[in-house]
């Protein structure tokens, strides 16, 4: 994953602060406590495009699209694929072993808060799910799921 990483460390709280280019053209501005709480700005790129399908073991996600739309994909428990577009305001929580991935449109902005036991380690790639959603494209996305 190429990415651009400007990282600070604020205040008497041990919250660090950083802002990645990520390779599909995403900028997130991030807050990271020591004790693993975090929150995350995401802001689209021009252009619509897939994440990188991950699982968490033990933190849990809170999504919250603040504008355009974005598509929710994960694998049901007997890895069934299940896709869900969202809009404005709307909002998921992710459990901790669920393989997931987000289809951000262009220039749309979400907030990711992520709690439980946070570490460097617990964000583990899912090249199944990626071998199923990169291959989505937005006209499919929406006639489908939309």
């Amino acid at each position: 994953m190429d990415r651009e990483t400007l990282e600070q460390n604020l205040g008497p709280d041990n919250v660090n602060t950083s802002f990645e280019q990520m390779a599909n053209g995403e900028r997130k501005y991030k807050m990271v406590s020591e004790d693993g709480g975090y929150y995350c700005r995401t802001i689209a790129s021009s252009q619509g495009a897939w994440q990188n399908s991950h699982f968490h073991n033990h933190i849990t996600e809170f999504y919250v699209v603040q504008s355009g739309w974005i598509a929710y994909a994960n694998f049901a428990n007997d890895q069934t694929l299940e896709i869900r577009v969202m809009g404005e305001g709307d909002h998921i929580i992710v459990e901790p072993g669920v393989h997931h991935n987000l289809y951000m449109s262009a220039n749309s902005v979400i907030h990711t808060i992520k709690y439980g036991l946070n570490t460097d380690s617990d964000w583990s790639a899912s090249p199944e799910l990626d071998s199923v959603t990169q291959a989505l494209m937005e006209s499919e996305l929406l006639q489908t799921y939309g």
